[in-house]
Protein backbone atom coordinates (compact mmCIF):
# COMPACT_ATOMS: atom_id res chain seq x y z
CA UNK A 1 0.00 0.00 0.00
CA UNK A 2 1.36 3.16 -0.86
CA UNK A 3 1.60 5.94 2.13
CA UNK A 4 -0.66 8.34 0.04
CA UNK A 5 -3.50 6.03 -0.11
CA UNK A 6 -2.67 4.28 3.44
CA UNK A 7 -3.40 8.18 4.41
CA UNK A 8 -6.01 8.40 3.51
CA UNK A 9 -7.76 5.25 3.86
CA UNK A 10 -6.71 5.99 7.75
CA UNK A 11 -8.86 9.30 7.30
CA UNK A 12 -11.91 8.06 6.23
CA UNK A 13 -11.71 5.44 8.76
CA UNK A 14 -11.19 7.92 11.32
CA UNK A 15 -14.00 10.32 9.93
CA UNK A 16 -16.33 7.00 10.07
CA UNK A 17 -15.74 5.61 13.52
CA UNK A 18 -16.39 9.09 14.50
CA UNK A 19 -20.20 9.09 14.26
CA UNK A 20 -20.90 6.15 16.22
CA UNK A 21 -8.31 -8.80 54.26
CA UNK A 22 -5.79 -10.66 54.32
CA UNK A 23 -2.00 -9.88 53.45
CA UNK A 24 0.51 -11.85 52.09
CA UNK A 25 3.94 -11.20 50.52
CA UNK A 26 6.23 -12.86 47.29
CA UNK A 27 9.88 -12.31 46.39
CA UNK A 28 11.23 -12.39 43.07
CA UNK A 29 9.24 -14.04 40.22
CA UNK A 30 10.90 -16.80 38.30
CA UNK A 31 9.66 -17.17 34.56
CA UNK A 32 11.58 -20.73 34.60
CA UNK A 33 8.85 -21.89 37.23
CA UNK A 34 5.75 -20.47 34.81
CA UNK A 35 3.13 -23.08 34.08
CA UNK A 36 -0.05 -23.11 32.24
CA UNK A 37 -3.95 -23.44 33.89
CA UNK A 38 -4.65 -26.85 33.06
CA UNK A 39 -2.83 -30.68 33.33
CA UNK A 40 -5.70 -32.18 31.92
CA UNK A 41 -6.27 -30.61 28.24
CA UNK A 42 -9.92 -31.55 28.44
CA UNK A 43 -12.54 -29.70 26.43
CA UNK A 44 -13.19 -26.14 27.35
CA UNK A 45 -16.92 -25.34 27.38
CA UNK A 46 -18.96 -22.12 27.56
CA UNK A 47 -20.91 -20.74 30.58
CA UNK A 48 -22.25 -17.46 29.61
CA UNK A 49 -19.51 -15.23 27.39
CA UNK A 50 -16.59 -17.23 28.87
CA UNK A 51 -14.98 -20.26 28.67
CA UNK A 52 -14.40 -22.65 31.71
CA UNK A 53 -12.98 -25.68 32.55
CA UNK A 54 -13.36 -28.89 34.14
CA UNK A 55 -12.70 -27.23 37.49
CA UNK A 56 -15.58 -24.57 36.91
CA UNK A 57 -12.90 -22.03 36.84
CA UNK A 58 -13.60 -19.09 33.75
CA UNK A 59 -10.73 -19.47 31.82
CA UNK A 60 -8.64 -16.63 30.09
CA UNK A 61 -5.77 -17.02 26.98
CA UNK A 62 -3.46 -14.97 26.02
CA UNK A 63 -1.69 -16.58 23.08
CA UNK A 64 0.14 -15.89 19.52
CA UNK A 65 -0.66 -16.92 15.80
CA UNK A 66 1.69 -19.37 14.07
CA UNK A 67 0.66 -19.45 10.56
CA UNK A 68 2.87 -20.09 7.60
CA UNK A 69 0.98 -18.89 4.83
CA UNK A 70 3.54 -20.52 2.27
CA UNK A 71 4.29 -23.56 0.66
CA UNK A 72 3.76 -26.43 1.77
CA UNK A 73 1.36 -24.49 4.12
CA UNK A 74 3.10 -25.99 7.84
CA UNK A 75 5.59 -24.78 9.92
CA UNK A 76 8.69 -26.26 9.08
CA UNK A 77 10.67 -27.60 12.72
CA UNK A 78 13.21 -25.28 11.88
CA UNK A 79 14.59 -22.08 13.68
CA UNK A 80 12.58 -19.92 11.40
CA UNK A 81 9.95 -22.16 12.06
CA UNK A 82 8.72 -23.86 15.09
CA UNK A 83 10.59 -25.93 17.46
CA UNK A 84 10.94 -27.67 20.86
CA UNK A 85 12.36 -24.78 21.89
CA UNK A 86 9.60 -22.36 20.90
CA UNK A 87 7.34 -24.12 22.61
CA UNK A 88 9.80 -23.27 25.75
CA UNK A 89 9.79 -20.13 25.51
CA UNK A 90 5.77 -19.40 25.27
CA UNK A 91 5.70 -21.68 28.19
CA UNK A 92 7.94 -19.78 30.08
CA UNK A 93 6.49 -16.57 29.19
CA UNK A 94 2.99 -17.35 30.17
CA UNK A 95 1.67 -17.71 26.76
CA UNK A 96 -1.06 -20.56 27.05
CA UNK A 97 -2.68 -20.58 23.37
CA UNK A 98 -1.41 -20.49 19.84
CA UNK A 99 -3.74 -19.72 16.77
CA UNK A 100 -2.37 -22.31 14.34
CA UNK A 101 -2.39 -21.88 10.98
CA UNK A 102 -4.08 -24.97 8.49
CA UNK A 103 -4.47 -23.95 4.92
CA UNK A 104 -7.54 -25.67 3.19
CA UNK A 105 -4.89 -25.78 0.08
CA UNK A 106 -2.94 -28.17 1.80
CA UNK A 107 -5.82 -30.11 3.35
CA UNK A 108 -7.31 -30.63 0.38
CA UNK A 109 -4.68 -29.57 -2.78
CA UNK A 110 -6.60 -31.91 -4.94
CA UNK A 111 -10.88 -31.42 -4.96
CA UNK A 112 -12.23 -33.96 -3.11
CA UNK A 113 -8.96 -35.92 -1.43
CA UNK A 114 -7.79 -34.95 1.87
CA UNK A 115 -3.99 -35.28 2.48
CA UNK A 116 -3.67 -36.81 5.61
CA UNK A 117 0.31 -36.25 5.22
CA UNK A 118 -0.14 -32.48 5.68
CA UNK A 119 -2.21 -32.84 8.90
CA UNK A 120 0.07 -35.10 9.74
CA UNK A 121 2.66 -32.61 9.72
CA UNK A 122 0.30 -29.61 11.28
CA UNK A 123 0.13 -32.28 13.76
CA UNK A 124 3.88 -31.77 14.67
CA UNK A 125 3.39 -28.92 15.94
CA UNK A 126 0.33 -29.60 17.60
CA UNK A 127 2.29 -31.92 19.95
CA UNK A 128 4.37 -29.88 21.00
CA UNK A 129 2.40 -26.96 22.01
CA UNK A 130 0.27 -29.60 23.65
CA UNK A 131 3.66 -31.64 25.70
CA UNK A 132 3.60 -27.78 27.09
CA UNK A 133 0.50 -27.32 27.86
CA UNK A 134 -0.45 -24.62 25.71
CA UNK A 135 -4.28 -24.72 24.10
CA UNK A 136 -4.28 -25.03 20.87
CA UNK A 137 -6.82 -22.94 17.95
CA UNK A 138 -6.87 -24.55 14.58
CA UNK A 139 -7.14 -21.76 11.96
CA UNK A 140 -8.63 -22.82 8.62
CA UNK A 141 -6.11 -19.46 7.37
CA UNK A 142 -6.63 -17.00 4.16
CA UNK A 143 -5.92 -13.50 2.63
CA UNK A 144 -6.71 -12.92 -0.81
CA UNK A 145 -8.03 -16.12 -1.63
CA UNK A 146 -5.42 -18.08 -3.48
CA UNK A 147 -1.90 -17.30 -4.77
CA UNK A 148 -3.12 -15.79 -8.16
CA UNK A 149 -4.15 -13.36 -5.97
CA UNK A 150 -1.14 -12.41 -4.00
CA UNK A 151 -2.68 -14.28 -1.29
CA UNK A 152 -2.68 -17.72 0.07
CA UNK A 153 -5.53 -20.22 1.56
CA UNK A 154 -7.69 -21.48 -1.62
CA UNK A 155 -6.43 -24.97 -3.58
CA UNK A 156 -5.99 -23.81 -7.38
CA UNK A 157 -8.69 -26.03 -7.87
CA UNK A 158 -10.93 -23.80 -6.12
CA UNK A 159 -10.05 -21.00 -8.39
CA UNK A 160 -12.30 -20.76 -11.47
CA UNK A 161 -12.07 -19.67 -14.60
CA UNK A 162 -12.30 -15.94 -15.31
CA UNK A 163 -13.18 -13.90 -18.43
CA UNK A 164 -11.18 -11.10 -16.48
CA UNK A 165 -7.94 -10.08 -16.34
CA UNK A 166 -5.89 -11.03 -13.11
CA UNK A 167 -5.74 -7.02 -11.72
CA UNK A 168 -4.79 -8.45 -7.85
CA UNK A 169 -1.42 -6.59 -8.18
CA UNK A 170 -1.91 -3.48 -5.86
CA UNK A 171 -0.69 -5.64 -2.62
CA UNK A 172 -2.06 -7.03 0.09
CA UNK A 173 -4.88 -4.69 1.15
CA UNK A 174 -5.59 -2.87 -1.74
CA UNK A 175 -6.43 -5.84 -4.33
CA UNK A 176 -9.40 -6.34 -1.58
CA UNK A 177 -11.04 -3.19 -2.76
CA UNK A 178 -9.07 -2.36 -6.12
CA UNK A 179 -9.07 -6.23 -8.11
CA UNK A 180 -12.13 -7.08 -10.41
CA UNK A 181 -10.46 -10.65 -10.36
CA UNK A 182 -9.65 -10.85 -6.77
CA UNK A 183 -13.43 -9.85 -5.79
CA UNK A 184 -15.47 -11.97 -8.34
CA UNK A 185 -13.72 -15.15 -7.10
CA UNK A 186 -15.00 -14.34 -3.81
CA UNK A 187 -18.36 -13.46 -5.32
CA UNK A 188 -18.06 -17.18 -6.52
CA UNK A 189 -17.31 -18.51 -3.46
CA UNK A 190 -20.04 -17.08 -1.27
CA UNK A 191 -22.55 -18.12 -4.69
CA UNK A 192 -21.00 -21.76 -3.47
CA UNK A 193 -20.29 -21.96 -7.05
CA UNK A 194 -19.40 -25.05 -8.35
CA UNK A 195 -20.75 -27.17 -4.76
CA UNK A 196 -17.09 -25.92 -2.99
CA UNK A 197 -19.15 -25.05 0.32
CA UNK A 198 -19.55 -29.17 0.40
CA UNK A 199 -15.72 -29.35 -0.29
CA UNK A 200 -15.11 -26.77 2.41
CA UNK A 201 -17.13 -28.38 4.91
CA UNK A 202 -15.48 -31.99 3.84
CA UNK A 203 -12.14 -30.34 4.57
CA UNK A 204 -13.12 -29.35 7.98
CA UNK A 205 -14.96 -32.37 9.15
CA UNK A 206 -11.56 -34.33 8.04
CA UNK A 207 -9.39 -31.81 10.04
CA UNK A 208 -12.16 -31.95 13.06
CA UNK A 209 -11.79 -36.22 12.91
CA UNK A 210 -7.83 -35.52 13.00
CA UNK A 211 -7.68 -33.94 16.23
CA UNK A 212 -10.62 -34.18 18.08
CA UNK A 213 -8.82 -36.45 20.56
CA UNK A 214 -6.02 -34.33 20.85
CA UNK A 215 -5.37 -32.75 24.27
CA UNK A 216 -5.28 -29.56 24.67
CA UNK A 217 -7.09 -28.46 21.64
CA UNK A 218 -9.16 -25.31 22.08
CA UNK A 219 -10.84 -25.94 18.70
CA UNK A 220 -11.60 -24.58 15.29
CA UNK A 221 -11.41 -21.19 13.93
CA UNK A 222 -13.61 -21.54 10.64
CA UNK A 223 -12.41 -19.06 8.43
CA UNK A 224 -9.97 -16.05 8.88
CA UNK A 225 -11.13 -12.75 7.76
CA UNK A 226 -14.37 -13.82 5.11
CA UNK A 227 -14.11 -10.66 2.64
CA UNK A 228 -17.34 -9.36 0.97
CA UNK A 229 -16.43 -9.58 -2.51
CA UNK A 230 -18.11 -6.57 -4.72
CA UNK A 231 -20.35 -5.96 -1.74
CA UNK A 232 -17.52 -4.60 0.45
CA UNK A 233 -18.52 -0.96 -0.24
CA UNK A 234 -21.97 -1.97 1.64
CA UNK A 235 -20.47 -3.12 4.73
CA UNK A 236 -17.94 -0.32 5.76
CA UNK A 237 -19.86 1.36 8.08
CA UNK A 238 -23.13 0.36 7.58
CA UNK A 239 -24.89 -2.54 8.34
CA UNK A 240 -24.87 -5.04 5.60
CA UNK A 241 -27.38 -7.73 6.57
CA UNK A 242 -27.12 -9.60 3.06
CA UNK A 243 -23.51 -10.54 3.23
CA UNK A 244 -23.85 -11.55 6.78
CA UNK A 245 -27.02 -13.61 6.20
CA UNK A 246 -24.76 -15.56 3.82
CA UNK A 247 -21.21 -15.49 6.23
CA UNK A 248 -23.09 -17.31 8.52
CA UNK A 249 -24.99 -19.49 5.98
CA UNK A 250 -21.77 -20.59 5.09
CA UNK A 251 -20.17 -21.07 8.14
CA UNK A 252 -22.76 -23.24 9.94
CA UNK A 253 -21.92 -25.32 6.77
CA UNK A 254 -18.66 -25.59 7.56
CA UNK A 255 -19.92 -26.14 11.40
CA UNK A 256 -22.10 -28.82 10.57
CA UNK A 257 -18.49 -30.43 8.99
CA UNK A 258 -17.13 -29.99 12.02
CA UNK A 259 -19.72 -31.44 14.73
CA UNK A 260 -20.08 -34.38 12.15
CA UNK A 261 -16.83 -35.34 14.01
CA UNK A 262 -16.60 -33.01 16.92
CA UNK A 263 -19.38 -32.41 19.11
CA UNK A 264 -17.00 -31.01 22.40
CA UNK A 265 -14.21 -28.31 21.12
CA UNK A 266 -15.36 -24.14 19.91
CA UNK A 267 -15.86 -23.38 16.69
CA UNK A 268 -15.41 -20.06 16.03
CA UNK A 269 -17.10 -17.81 13.56
CA UNK A 270 -15.68 -15.26 12.29
CA UNK A 271 -17.38 -11.36 11.20
CA UNK A 272 -16.45 -9.96 7.57
CA UNK A 273 -13.21 -8.49 7.45
CA UNK A 274 -13.99 -4.55 7.66
CA UNK A 275 -15.25 -5.51 10.96
CA UNK A 276 -11.32 -5.33 12.23
CA UNK A 277 -11.93 -1.47 11.41
CA UNK A 278 -14.98 -1.04 13.37
CA UNK A 279 -17.69 -2.09 10.64
CA UNK A 280 -20.75 -3.93 12.98
CA UNK A 281 -21.82 -7.50 12.07
CA UNK A 282 -24.91 -8.81 12.35
CA UNK A 283 -25.11 -12.59 13.09
CA UNK A 284 -27.96 -14.10 14.61
CA UNK A 285 -28.65 -16.78 17.22
CA UNK A 286 -26.96 -20.18 16.47
CA UNK A 287 -27.31 -22.99 18.10
CA UNK A 288 -24.67 -24.63 19.22
CA UNK A 289 -23.03 -24.83 23.50
CA UNK A 290 -19.54 -24.73 22.26
CA UNK A 291 -19.71 -21.68 20.06
CA UNK A 292 -17.37 -18.40 19.76
CA UNK A 293 -16.35 -15.52 17.90
CA UNK A 294 -12.85 -14.84 16.21
CA UNK A 295 -12.60 -11.22 16.34
CA UNK A 296 -9.85 -8.61 15.10
CA UNK A 297 -8.68 -5.49 15.83
CA UNK A 298 -6.43 -3.36 13.03
CA UNK A 299 -6.42 0.60 12.84
CA UNK A 300 -4.09 2.74 10.62
CA UNK A 301 -1.27 1.92 13.23
CA UNK A 302 -0.77 -1.55 10.98
CA UNK A 303 -1.70 0.61 7.76
CA UNK A 304 1.01 2.72 8.67
CA UNK A 305 3.83 0.88 10.16
CA UNK A 306 6.23 0.89 7.82
CA UNK A 307 6.05 4.19 6.81
CA UNK A 308 7.58 6.09 9.89
CA UNK A 309 4.49 8.33 10.22
CA UNK A 310 2.52 8.17 13.36
CA UNK A 311 -0.57 7.08 14.42
CA UNK A 312 -3.75 8.45 13.09
CA UNK A 313 -6.92 9.29 15.28
CA UNK A 314 -9.27 6.25 13.74
CA UNK A 315 -7.08 4.00 16.07
CA UNK A 316 -8.35 5.66 19.77
CA UNK A 317 -11.80 5.59 17.94
CA UNK A 318 -12.64 2.83 16.45
CA UNK A 319 -10.04 0.03 18.73
CA UNK A 320 -13.22 0.37 21.55
CA UNK A 321 -15.53 0.78 18.93
CA UNK A 322 -14.60 -3.04 17.53
CA UNK A 323 -14.37 -4.48 21.17
CA UNK A 324 -17.57 -3.30 21.92
CA UNK A 325 -19.23 -4.60 18.58
CA UNK A 326 -17.27 -7.71 19.43
CA UNK A 327 -19.41 -7.84 22.87
CA UNK A 328 -22.65 -7.15 21.26
CA UNK A 329 -22.15 -9.63 18.44
CA UNK A 330 -20.90 -12.48 20.54
CA UNK A 331 -23.99 -12.35 22.85
CA UNK A 332 -26.25 -12.14 19.97
CA UNK A 333 -24.91 -15.23 18.85
CA UNK A 334 -24.52 -16.64 21.96
CA UNK A 335 -21.29 -17.49 21.66
CA UNK A 336 -17.81 -16.73 24.18
CA UNK A 337 -15.20 -14.14 22.35
CA UNK A 338 -11.70 -14.42 21.70
CA UNK A 339 -9.85 -11.77 19.79
CA UNK A 340 -7.61 -13.75 17.57
CA UNK A 341 -5.48 -11.16 16.16
CA UNK A 342 -4.67 -7.41 16.75
CA UNK A 343 -0.84 -5.88 16.48
CA UNK A 344 0.99 -6.78 13.48
CA UNK A 345 3.79 -3.93 13.82
CA UNK A 346 6.13 -2.76 16.23
CA UNK A 347 3.77 0.09 16.83
CA UNK A 348 3.69 0.61 21.00
CA UNK A 349 1.19 2.58 21.32
CA UNK A 350 -1.42 0.16 19.81
CA UNK A 351 -0.43 -2.80 21.04
CA UNK A 352 -0.76 -1.25 24.71
CA UNK A 353 -4.52 -0.36 23.68
CA UNK A 354 -5.36 -2.67 22.39
CA UNK A 355 -4.47 -5.62 25.29
CA UNK A 356 -5.57 -2.65 27.95
CA UNK A 357 -9.09 -2.89 26.09
CA UNK A 358 -9.20 -6.76 26.45
CA UNK A 359 -8.57 -6.61 30.11
CA UNK A 360 -11.53 -4.45 30.65
CA UNK A 361 -13.60 -6.60 28.59
CA UNK A 362 -12.49 -9.75 29.70
CA UNK A 363 -11.35 -11.50 26.72
CA UNK A 364 -8.05 -13.41 25.44
CA UNK A 365 -6.55 -12.54 22.79
CA UNK A 366 -3.74 -14.14 20.37
CA UNK A 367 -1.03 -11.27 18.77
CA UNK A 368 -0.13 -11.59 15.54
CA UNK A 369 2.20 -12.83 14.94
CA UNK A 370 4.65 -15.04 16.96
CA UNK A 371 7.43 -15.08 13.67
CA UNK A 372 6.99 -13.62 10.59
CA UNK A 373 7.03 -17.09 9.17
CA UNK A 374 8.17 -15.25 5.60
CA UNK A 375 4.11 -13.70 5.70
CA UNK A 376 3.62 -12.43 1.81
CA UNK A 377 0.41 -10.28 3.18
CA UNK A 378 2.41 -9.20 5.90
CA UNK A 379 4.64 -6.47 7.62
CA UNK A 380 7.62 -7.49 6.28
CA UNK A 381 9.33 -8.34 10.22
CA UNK A 382 7.68 -6.26 11.94
CA UNK A 383 5.21 -7.91 13.51
CA UNK A 384 7.32 -10.69 14.77
CA UNK A 385 8.46 -10.96 18.57
CA UNK A 386 12.19 -11.18 16.90
CA UNK A 387 14.46 -9.05 15.24
CA UNK A 388 15.73 -11.88 13.99
CA UNK A 389 13.03 -15.32 13.91
CA UNK A 390 15.98 -17.64 14.25
CA UNK A 391 17.14 -16.49 17.50
CA UNK A 392 14.85 -15.94 20.37
CA UNK A 393 17.55 -14.18 21.70
CA UNK A 394 16.39 -11.20 19.99
CA UNK A 395 13.21 -11.07 21.43
CA UNK A 396 11.50 -6.84 20.95
CA UNK A 397 11.88 -6.57 24.67
CA UNK A 398 9.62 -2.89 24.34
CA UNK A 399 6.86 -5.11 22.41
CA UNK A 400 7.37 -8.37 25.00
CA UNK A 401 7.31 -5.61 27.94
CA UNK A 402 3.93 -5.51 26.63
CA UNK A 403 2.76 -8.95 25.52
CA UNK A 404 4.12 -10.72 28.91
CA UNK A 405 2.31 -9.20 31.53
CA UNK A 406 0.21 -10.34 34.28
CA UNK A 407 -2.80 -12.10 34.22
CA UNK A 408 -5.65 -14.84 35.32
CA UNK A 409 -5.40 -17.21 33.60
CA UNK A 410 -8.10 -19.62 35.50
CA UNK A 411 -10.38 -17.85 37.72
CA UNK A 412 -12.42 -19.71 40.60
CA UNK A 413 -15.47 -17.49 40.28
CA UNK A 414 -16.86 -15.27 37.56
CA UNK A 415 -14.60 -12.08 36.75
CA UNK A 416 -15.89 -8.50 37.45
CA UNK A 417 -12.75 -6.75 36.30
CA UNK A 418 -9.12 -7.35 36.02
CA UNK A 419 -6.43 -4.59 34.94
CA UNK A 420 -2.52 -4.36 34.49
CA UNK A 421 -0.73 -0.61 34.69
CA UNK A 422 2.47 -0.94 32.37
CA UNK A 423 4.00 1.89 34.75
CA UNK A 424 3.60 1.41 38.40
CA UNK A 425 3.29 -2.64 37.62
CA UNK A 426 -0.17 -2.98 39.61
CA UNK A 427 -2.02 -5.32 38.70
CA UNK A 428 -5.95 -6.34 40.19
CA UNK A 429 -8.31 -8.79 39.71
CA UNK A 430 -11.96 -8.81 41.04
CA UNK A 431 -14.29 -11.88 40.72
CA UNK A 432 -17.38 -13.47 42.38
CA UNK A 433 -16.38 -16.92 43.71
CA UNK A 434 -18.44 -19.93 42.08
CA UNK A 435 -18.29 -23.40 43.26
CA UNK A 436 -14.66 -24.77 42.82
CA UNK A 437 -12.24 -26.84 44.32
CA UNK A 438 -9.19 -25.68 42.28
CA UNK A 439 -7.67 -22.60 42.80
CA UNK A 440 -7.64 -19.16 40.65
CA UNK A 441 -4.04 -18.94 38.85
CA UNK A 442 -2.84 -16.00 38.05
CA UNK A 443 0.43 -15.52 35.89
CA UNK A 444 3.59 -13.17 37.32
CA UNK A 445 5.99 -12.85 35.19
CA UNK A 446 9.34 -11.95 36.33
CA UNK A 447 10.19 -9.49 33.23
CA UNK A 448 7.03 -7.70 35.26
CA UNK A 449 8.24 -8.09 38.97
CA UNK A 450 12.57 -8.66 38.67
CA UNK A 451 12.50 -7.29 42.19
CA UNK A 452 9.73 -9.74 43.46
CA UNK A 453 6.11 -8.53 43.91
CA UNK A 454 3.27 -8.30 46.83
CA UNK A 455 -0.10 -9.37 47.18
CA UNK A 456 -3.65 -8.03 49.20
CA UNK A 457 -6.46 -10.47 48.95
CA UNK A 458 -9.58 -9.96 50.23
CA UNK A 459 -11.99 -13.57 50.49
CA UNK A 460 -9.16 -15.45 49.28
CA UNK A 461 -6.02 -17.19 50.83
CA UNK A 462 -2.80 -17.50 48.67
CA UNK A 463 -2.02 -21.11 48.74
CA UNK A 464 1.05 -20.97 46.71
CA UNK A 465 5.02 -20.56 47.41
CA UNK A 466 6.77 -17.16 47.86
CA UNK A 467 7.90 -16.01 44.35
CA UNK A 468 5.64 -18.42 42.23
CA UNK A 469 5.70 -17.19 39.01
CA UNK A 470 1.71 -18.26 39.05
CA UNK A 471 -0.16 -17.10 42.03
CA UNK A 472 -2.61 -19.30 43.11
CA UNK A 473 -5.23 -18.05 45.53
CA UNK A 474 -8.56 -20.09 47.13
CA UNK A 475 -11.50 -18.91 47.72
CA UNK A 476 -12.61 -18.66 51.33
CA UNK A 477 -15.74 -20.40 52.29
CA UNK A 478 -18.88 -17.82 52.33
CA UNK A 479 -17.04 -14.73 50.70
CA UNK A 480 -19.19 -12.73 48.21
CA UNK A 481 -16.42 -11.60 46.69
CA UNK A 482 -12.44 -11.31 46.04
CA UNK A 483 -10.27 -8.92 45.19
CA UNK A 484 -6.17 -9.89 44.50
CA UNK A 485 -3.70 -6.63 44.02
CA UNK A 486 -0.39 -7.30 43.45
CA UNK A 487 1.96 -4.50 42.90
CA UNK A 488 6.12 -4.57 42.44
CA UNK A 489 8.49 -5.16 45.60
CA UNK A 490 10.85 -2.12 46.49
Amino acid sequence: MTTAIAVLWSVWLAACGSSAGSDGASSAASSANAQTLSTSGAALHRDGAFMVDADNRVVLLHGVNAVWKLKPYYIPQTAQGFTAADADFLAANGFNVVRLGVLFAGVMPQQGVIDQNYLDQVDNTVQLLAAKHIWVLLDFHQDQYNEKFQGEGFPDWAVSPSLLPNDAHYGFPLDEFLSLALNGAYDKLWANHGGIWDQYQAAWAATATRFRDQPFLLGYDLFNEPWPGTLWATCFEIDCPLFDATLQKFQQQALAGVRSADTSHFAFFEPQQLFDFGAPSRFGKIDDPALGLSWHSYCSAELLSSTGLPDLPDCAILEPRTAGNAATQSAAMGATSLLTEFGASDDLGDIGRVTRLADQHLVGWTYWSYKSFGDPTGAAGAESLFSDDTDLSTLKAPKADLLIRPYAQAIAGTPQAMSFDTTSKAFSLTYVPRSSTAPTEIFLPARQYPNGYQVSVQGAQVVSAAGASLLRVMNNAGASQVQVTVTAAR
